[in-house]
C-alpha cells in the first residue's frame, strides 16, 4: 500500500510532505529507511526545464553520504531529499503493459527510442531486462549514451548511470518505473544510436592524473560535468570489458575538449584546522570558495581526516539549505568527495576538485539571492 508520504510527494505537495515526513520521525522510524521507501516515487520526478533525471540520479548518490553521517544527520539530508521531491512536478505513470514481447534485440530498444514513442521504448527496455537482465540493460544504455555526452552535458551518461545502479542495487523493487524514466529521457534527447567503440588504449596512471586534473580545472556547470561524468564512469565501470571502458573514457575525454589544466594551487598553509564543525562552519557560512577549499586541504593526510572533510561538507551543504536547491548542489558534492577519495595523495587535484564544486555551489547560491 503506498504510504501518505509517498502520496504527497506524487501529488507535489512539499507542505502535505513535510507532515508526513515529520510523523514518520515521530514514530521513531530510522530516516534511512525512509528513504528507501521513496523508490518508486523519486524515479517519476521532474526537473523542467530540463530533461535530464536530476532528482532521481540525486536519489542513488545519497547512498554514498549516509556512511559518513549519523542518524541526525541522515534525518536532515532525506528532509532535505523529500521537499525537493514534492515541490517538482512528476511524469505521468504508464501503466505496466499485461504480457512483455517474446524475444527482444537492444536493435529493437533503440528503434522505438527513434521513434520517439515512450511506451514502446518502456516495453522495449522492460522486455530487455526480463530476457538479458538488469546489468546487460545498464551495459548497452550506457553504450548507447556514450554517443551523446556532448549533446547532453554528460547526464547521457551521469544520469543513466546512477539510476540504473540504485536499480540494481534493489532488486526487490519494480524496476517499471525506472524504465518509463530512463524511455522518456533517451526519447527527448533522441538517443538512439550506438556508436562503435572508440580504438583507445587504457590510459596510463600519469595520463589518468592529468585527464583529472583537466576534469576539475575550470569553473560554472560545464566544468563541474566533467568530473560528475568521471564520477559516474567509475561507478558503473565494473559493467564493461576493458575495451568498452576505454572507450567510455575516450568519450570523456572528448567530451571535455582542450580545455588545459589549471595551474592554480590553493595556499593551505593560512588555513585554520581544527575537528571543530562549529568552526568550519563559521567559514563555509561565508561562501568564500578559497578558505573552505584551503581548510579541506588540510584534511586529505589520512582517512580519519578525509572522512571528517566529508562529513563536515555534507553538513554544511544541508545546513545551508533554504528550501530551494539545485540538485547539482548534491551530485556535484558527491563527485567532489569521489574525487577526494580518490586523489587523496595528489593534493592539487583533490584541492582543485572541492575548489570548482565549492565555487559552482556558493555563486549559484549567491545569484539565487
Amino acid at each position: 500500500m503506498e504510504s501518505d508520504l509517498l502520496k504527497a510527494i506524487e501529488s507535489s505537495d512539499p507542505v502535505a510532505a513535510s507532515q508526513c515526513l515529520h510523523e514518520e520521525f515521530q514514530k521513531g522510524n530510522d530516516p534511512w529507511e525512509i528513504h528507501l521507501t521513496l523508490f518508486p516515487a523519486v524515479q517519476r520526478v521532474l526537473n523542467p526545464p530540463f530533461i535530464n533525471p536530476h532528482l532521481p540520479k540525486m536519489y542513488r548518490i545519497y547512498r554514498e553520504f549516509v556512511p559518513l553521517l549519523d542518524r541526525e544527520e541522515i534525518r536532515s539530508l532525506v528532509s532535505l531529499e523529500v521537499n525537493e521531491y514534492a515541490k517538482r512536478p512528476k511524469l505521468g505513470k504508464l501503466p505496466r503493459v499485461s504480457s512483455l514481447p517474446s524475444s527482444i534485440s537492444f536493435n529493437d530498444v533503440e528503434d522505438a527510442i527513434h521513434q520517439g514513442d515512450w511506451e514502446k521504448s518502456t516495453v522495449s527496455m522492460a522486455s530487455f531486462y526480463a530476457q538479458q537482465g538488469g546489468k546487460e540493460l545498464a551495459r548497452h544504455l550506457l553504450l548507447l549514451g556514450s554517443d551523446y555526452l556532448q549533446n547532453s552535458l554528460g547526464h547521457s551518461i551521469s544520469c543513466t548511470a546512477f539510476i540504473l545502479l540504485e536499480m540494481l542495487e534493489r532488486p526487490e523493487e519494480d524496476p517499471w518505473p525506472v524504465m518509463a524514466t530512463l524511455a522518456d529521457y533517451f526519447c527527448k534527447g533522441e538517443f538512439d544510436h550506438m556508436p562503435g567503440l572508440r580504438k583507445s588504449k587504457a590510459p596510463s596512471a600519469a595520463m589518468s592524473s592529468r585527464l583529472m586534473s583537466r576534469a576539475t580545472s575550470g569553473r560554472g556547470i560545464v566544468n563541474l560535468h566533467h568530473t560528475i561524468t568521471r564520477y559516474a564512469l567509475d561507478r558503473v565501470s565494473h559493467l564493461f570489458t576493458p575495451e568498452e571502458i576505454n572507450h567510455m573514457l575516450a568519450a570523456w575525454d572528448e567530451f571535455m575538449g582542450k580545455k588545459p589544466v589549471d595551474k592554480t594551487v590553493l595556499d593551505a598553509e593560512q588555513a585554520e584546522g581544527g575537528d571543530d564543525y562549529s568552526v568550519f562552519y563559521n567559514t563555509f557560512k561565508e561562501m568564500d570558495p578559497k578558505p573552505v577549499a584551503s581548510y579541506l586541504r588540510k584534511c586529505l593526510a589520512t582517512p580519519e581526516t578525509r572522512r571528517k572533510l566529508n562529513q563536515f561538507l555534507i553538513k554544511g551543504v544541508c545546513d545551508l539549505y533554504q528550501n530551494d536547491y539545485n540538485p547539482h548542489y548534491l551530485t556535484g558534492l558527491g563527485s567532489a568527495l569521489w574525487v577526494v577519495d580518490r586523489h587523496c595523495n595528489e593534493a592539487p587535484i583533490a584541492t582543485r576538485a572541492l575548489f570548482q564544486y565549492l565555487d559552482f555551489f556558493f555563486s549559484s547560491l549567491k545569484s539565487e539571492d
